[in-house]
């Protein structure tokens, strides 16, 4: 009998529960801090939709990452459930310190922890998740999942839109010449992840306009023969399905299911502000 390998992933892959359940994949809670309190992603009060309110009322938000002992918990509790391995899937290193706890936590781990640093964030965190899971269902070893997330990572491609650069400002996640520009032209900005960082894509004049680049960039985003989107959003249900709906149409013949619409994970919401809007495609297999 092979190793038992288990992925560990964490809240902000956005991988609806059931998904999650059904291929066996742990996911580890960001922890969201509004005013003095801090919760763990999941918990009473700390939904997408209250994230954004308290970010609307001007209360204190941030976020913290998994602590290197609470991860060290699961891992050996995964251990005790008979898990042989453990392949870790995370955001990226540059704008969370989850994969600095999960290296730390892998170091006493009483089973060896492979920790992958996705350099990816929101729904493309979870399509890396989803290829180790894949690889481990077909047999595959710990190391061989771990590339196998890597790859799917490296070759999936996201692009969002914020009313507001200042959220990301506030959390430290883009610079503040680049926020204060933004702010400045009275554009729409259009973000992107490129080596992990979240950095400025282009400017675009109003929000109906950023609707419509998000659908194009989209599709130049990945050139393979079958695709999986999903579009993410916070307090805009009605443009992320219109998106879908858009997108559904756009890669007609190339699309692998359907165009999943999610709430964007809270411990992301608090940085990316309402009215957020985001596509993330990834090459099928």
């Amino acid at each position: 009998m092979g190793q038992r390998v288990v992925v560990v992933t964490d809240s902000s892959a956005m991988l609806p529960p059931a998904v999650a359940s059904a291929r066996g994949i742990v996911v580890a809670p960001l922890h969201v801090v509004i005013g003095d309190e801090e919760l763990e992603e999941g918990q009473p009060g700390t939904s997408p939709d209250q994230v954004a309110a308290a970010l609307i009322a001007k209360a204190s938000v941030s976020t913290s990452r998994p602590s290197p002992a609470s991860l060290s918990a699961l891992y050996r509790r995964l251990a005790d459930e008979g898990a042989d391995a453990v392949v870790a899937v995370h955001l990226s290193s540059e704008v969370s310190g989850t994969v600095e706890s999960a290296q730390m936590a892998a170091r006493d781990a009483p089973i060896a922890v492979l920790v992958v640093d996705s350099r990816a964030v929101g729904p493309c965190v979870g399509f890396a998740a989803l290829a180790a899971a894949d690889a481990i269902a077909e047999g595959a070893s710990a190391f061989e999942a771990a590339e196998r997330a890597e790859t799917r990572a490296a070759a999936t491609a996201s692009y969002f839109y914020v009313d507001t650069l200042e959220y990301l400002r506030r959390g430290g996640r883009i610079g503040a010449a680049a926020a204060l520009l933004g702010s400045a032209l009275a554009v729409k900005p259009l973000l992107t992840i490129d080596g992990g960082h979240v950095v400025a894509h282009e400017r675009v004049r109003t929000s109906g306009r950023a609707l419509a680049r998000l659908e194009e960039l989209a599709m130049e985003a990945v050139d393979a023969p079958r695709v999986e989107v999903v579009v993410a959003h916070l307090r805009s249900r009605e443009r992320a399905d219109e998106l879908a709906a858009n997108l559904t149409d756009r890669f007609a013949g190339r699309l692998v299911g359907s165009v999943r619409v999610g709430e964007v994970s809270a411990a992301l919401a608090a940085h990316v502000g309402p009215g957020m809007l985001a596509v993330c495609v990834t090459p099928s297999r």
